[in-house]
């Protein structure tokens, strides 16, 4: 009898599993990502249009060293005055294999307001330009190989539409032509593209 009862709460622990299992996988490929709406409240919320293909921040698996984060800000310096910003945004799970990187200088001291987005040399951190610039990463369906595309001088603007360093919130729009690192012959537009960040919360975070 004891048998019985045990191989019976077996299988249905067996079911249960393999129905688990196939909701999470129905729920992953099921999920489709959109353009974000133009936000200010914090909602940490990015997308945008490279070469007229969405890319949105999408977590990566978890590891030793814990999740990778589809949306990661940075500041380096004394704040509030760092010496420059940083957004990075990944999508670990998605075909296009999206990064942008956008490099923002003295983001405290100018507030909100529209910023002529500088050149580029894809290089970020301490190596970037010392400038507002922004470059990004993108698969090339023809020959399926990512290619990296850097920021044209004066060819774009970023909008910081709130500021606030207490409140921990960064939103704006940015839009930008971009040129290929290893062939300035090859250009692509980074358009409609919008943030809205509340910081200190992105690590609580998922972007599925």
């Amino acid at each position: 009898m004891k048998q019985t009862v045990f191989k019976t709460l077996l299988i249905f622990m067996l079911l249960f599993t393999l129905i688990s299992c196939s909701s999470d996988d129905n729920d992953k490929q099921t999920f489709t990502p959109t353009l974000p709406a133009i936000t200010q409240t914090g909602a940490n919320t990015f997308g945008c249009y490279i070469d007229g293909k969405l890319v949105t921040p999408r977590d990566g698996s978890g590891g030793i060293y814990g999740t990778a984060k589809g949306i990661v800000y940075s500041g380096s310096g004394t704040p509030p005055n760092y010496a420059y910003n940083e957004i990075r945004i990944q999508d670990y799970k998605g075909e296009t294999g999206g990064i942008v990187k956008i490099h923002i200088t003295d983001l405290h001291q100018n507030g909100e307001g529209t910023f002529t987005i500088k050149e580029s040399n894809c290089e970020d951190g301490i190596d970037a330009n010392p400038t507002i610039n922004i470059h990004c990463r993108i698969i090339d369906e023809a020959s399926q190989t990512y290619k990296w595309y850097c920021s044209i001088e004066n060819a774009g603007t970023l909008t910081i539409t709130r500021y606030d360093f207490d409140g921990r919130i960064i939103s704006g729009t940015f839009n930008c032509t971009m040129q290929n690192n290893d062939d300035s012959s090859d250009t692509i537009e980074i358009t409609q593209g919008r943030f809205d960040m509340k910081w200190d919360t992105l690590d609580e975070t998922e972007f599925p």
